[in-house]
């Protein structure tokens, strides 16, 4: 039986991360064996994402919330690295996984210690952590001010953008400058 054989029958013939039933095909984890246990079952949409990270679509992976509780290792890797990507360590931190299969797992996430990120009081930042604003900010497009004295919890440190965390404010992602933060 080929590798394709056996992932279309373990997964039913369905994307192994959003479900879909459309245009399939093997994608390999890497570092992988090319073997049926170290690819995922995906559908175009989801494969384009995960190849072309600049163009990821939070909103398409939602899914992530179900299939981060697969049974199969490679469905789970892919949905904690596509999980640390989109800066949801709530849902990275609630992943179970064997110590052999996390290795794997950050084996594939490139290194992200280059950048620096530090407070309105020189404190370093690191994803995941909290911090609170300490000036009303308006939010561009947005049409809200992002209050003095709000917690933005669980933050991300985009690579794109120097001086600036990401973070949710009033349910919307948006960037902030760290002059305007202090650690929580």
């Amino acid at each position: 039986m080929s590798v394709e054989e056996e992932l279309k029958s373990r997964s039913e013939s369905k994307c192994e991360l959003c479900q879909s039933s459309e245009n399939l095909s093997v994608f390999e984890v890497a570092p992988s064996d090319g073997s049926a246990e170290q690819s995922v079952y995906i559908c175009a949409t989801c494969k384009e994402q995960i190849e072309n990270p600049d163009k990821i679509d939070e909103v398409h992976f939602n899914c992530l919330n179900d299939s981060m509780w697969s049974e199969v290792p490679a469905v789970v890797v892919m949905s904690y690295r596509l999980l640390k990507l989109l800066g949801r360590e709530d849902l990275v931190d609630s992943i179970y996984m064997e110590d052999d299969v996390r290795a794997w797992a950050d084996a594939g996430i490139k290194s992200s210690n280059s950048v620096v990120v530090k407070d309105s009081n020189g404190t370093i930042l690191n994803a995941g952590d909290s911090v609170v604003i300490i000036k009303d900010l308006e939010v561009k497009g947005a049409g809200f001010t992002a209050k003095r004295g709000t917690t933005v919890r669980n933050i991300s440190i985009p690579q794109d953008v120097e001086g600036h965390i990401e973070g949710r404010v009033n349910g919307t992602k948006i960037y902030l400058k760290t002059e305007f933060l202090k650690k929580a």
